[in-house]
């Protein structure tokens, strides 16, 4: 049986059938595996193989880009966007066009090319969104960057280029399409009742719990209720903030050990699946404290986005949130 959810924050359709598994090309598992490469620019000892780090954790007094570290941060060696020249911004008649001025970095985390954010130690993890902040807070001091966006890519499915375990930030001089959806319905829901939508959404799947996978002190991990692909996770502070740059230690602290759990539980209930994580944060200079709510976003890729998706912005999605979540919680990882 299908039915039709709106997702709250942004009033996006999606589509929930579960008779679509009955295809076998509709919902697959693809593991990831890692294999040494003795090739790996992002192994340790390998560091002539980079560009010069940016951000480096665990040395003790020793030389930059040599080994002894346990994190490090490098510009991306083919970025999207660089940070050389001047904003420019033109206009054709319809057309809008500027040039590719950003930044594109990437934090690798860990010297070890077969560790990952489900294996490492929690307090690793913590290090890994650590030198997240520190980079967003240091990128924010460019007046030409409007958004920063920090996410992951692990495996070759969900868009990884290199297996060792990597997350990338780019700095963008506008805000994407799908943070400002995010933004105005955040902002729309705060005019109409005076409350933040993420909130309230958590007051709900606390109350609910059918849709609730984890929870520590002060974050909570549920299955959306309108998730766009099946097993999508979303992980949320509850104490209310706009910018994840601007979260209490304690709050990484708690979303590290939340994060490495719920990638674990994924690992065994999805045989390892590829995956992408999205951190949305508040926009660059705009006034959104009281109404945005910065949160993480785990998907899994296990179906394909096709032309149904790209010609009416529906997703289809053949796993119910509900069963999703009780799958997870099931899980012992």
């Amino acid at each position: 049986m299908s039915e039709l959810r709106k997702d709250p924050v942004t009033g996006r359709w999606v589509i929930i059938s579960t008779e679509r598994r009955k295809r076998p090309t509709d919902f697959r598992l693809e593991s990831v595996r890692l294999a040494p490469d003795s090739a790996c620019p992002f192994c340790e000892g390998h560091e002539e193989m980079t560009p010069r780090e940016l951000l480096a954790h665990g040395r003790n007094g020793t030389a930059p880009d040599t080994p002894g570290w346990t994190l490090r941060v490098i510009p991306n060696q083919f970025p999207v966007l660089r940070v050389e020249g001047t904003l420019d911004r033109q206009a054709e008649g319809l057309f809008d066009k500027m040039n590719g001025i950003g930044a594109h970095e990437v934090i690798i985390e860990s010297p070890k090319h077969e560790e990952t954010l489900a294996t490492l130690e929690a307090e690793a993890v913590e290090q890994v969104l650590w030198a997240a902040a520190a980079r967003v807070q240091d990128l924010k001091r460019d007046h030409r960057f409007r958004y920063i966006i920090i996410f992951k890519n692990h495996g070759a499915a969900a868009g990884a280029s290199l297996e060792h375990s990597h997350s990338q930030l780019i700095a963008l001089p506008i805000v994407p399409r799908e943070v400002r959806d995010e933004v105005d319905g955040a902002r729309g829901h705060y005019e109409t009742k005076e409350r933040c939508v993420f909130c309230d959404i958590l007051r709900q799947e606390m109350a609910d719990t059918r849709r609730l996978i984890a929870e520590n002190a002060d974050m909570v991990a549920v299955a959306p209720y309108a998730p766009r692909f099946p097993f999508e996770t979303w992980i949320l502070p509850r104490r209310h903030q706009a910018l994840f740059e601007e979260a209490p230690r304690h709050e990484y602290a708690a979303l590290a050990r939340l994060l490495g759990d719920i990638l674990r539980r994924m690992n065994k209930a999805l045989r390892m699946p590829p995956f992408n994580l999205l951190i949305h944060s508040a926009p660059v200079g705009e006034a959104t404290g009281e109404y945005y709510h910065w949160h993480v976003e785990i998907i899994p890729k296990l179906t394909k986005v096709a032309g149904f998706e790209w010609a009416t912005g529906f997703y289809l999605n053949p796993v119910a949130p509900e069963e999703a979540a009780q799958v997870l919680r099931d899980v012992r990882p």
